[in-house]
């Protein structure tokens, strides 16, 4: 199993690539940076996209996705899973036929590009031998992380997406034993206000969740970073003295 890290900023700049992570070419977890990256033959592989929340560096290339698949004819579709509050804002603001074409239902109500899958909380879906499970985090919107499994039900990875503190998550995961943390430090500790306000986690409040999960994870990798601050939220991390925990780059490939 591999997890390609396409994007992991949490602001856009040169450089910084907006949430996106791949896992083995045809399962994508949010979506805000794919069709800047990846060359058409890598976007045509991708058949499933989980969503963390409607938040728009989520969700960006989903409307650019859409296009090169219309536009270069051909017959490919596309499954995207959140819960329903997430979906409801993508249909009702993205793909409206204002903003950008409906489409989830071009080229045909019944044979669109797009298929809005609804997920709820705490039910798994079987997706290509894996089974993935939305756990509801706190964030100023609707949002879910997503608990990754293979087909033995052993747990490969939990990615967050944009998460403040969220006890009540980890006690839902209980004991499963997470082998692979992917979680959103956006701010330095200096900033805990503005992180906690915007539903975010600096380094100190990383720590204060560590404690709060029945296993620790035994690989922790940081996203979302806000570019303005990477060398204090490095420095913070680094003073942790936490093993196996690094910070994510763009590019990168999680094994």
């Amino acid at each position: 199993m591999g997890i390609k890290v396409i994007g992991c900023s949490g602001s856009e700049f040169p450089g910084h690539n907006s949430p996106a992570f791949l896992l083995n070419d045809d399962i994508l977890f949010d979506a805000g940076s794919l069709t800047s990256v990846l060359n058409e033959k890598a976007q045509l592989k991708i058949k499933n996209i989980f969503i963390t929340h409607a938040h728009l560096d989520h969700l960006k290339s989903l409307p650019f996705l859409a296009d090169n698949i219309i536009v270069g004819n051909m017959n490919h579709r596309v499954n995207i899973f959140s819960i329903s509050q997430a979906l409801k804002t993508i249909k009702r603001h993205l793909f409206n036929s204002a903003m950008w074409p409906d489409f989830t239902i071009i080229p045909h109500p019944d044979d669109a590009i797009l298929n809005l899958v609804e997920l709820k909380l705490g039910k798994s879906i079987e997706v290509n031998n894996y089974s993935v499970t939305p756990y509801k985090v706190n964030h100023t919107v609707p949002a879910v992380g997503y608990l990754v499994e293979d087909k033995k039900r052993r747990c490969h990875f939990f990615y967050s997406g944009d998460t403040g503190p969220t006890p009540k998550t980890w006690k839902k995961i209980g004991d499963k034993k997470i082998c692979c943390l992917i979680i959103d430090v956006s701010f330095p500790n200096s900033m805990e206000d503005m992180a906690l306000k915007s539903g975010h986690l600096t380094p100190r409040l990383l720590k204060e969740e560590i404690k709060k999960m029945h296993h620790m994870p035994e690989h922790i990798c940081i996203t979302h970073r806000k570019p303005q601050f990477l060398k204090a939220i490095k420095a913070d991390l680094d003073r942790l003295k936490i093993k196996n925990l690094r910070v994510l780059q763009d590019g990168e490939i999680i094994r």
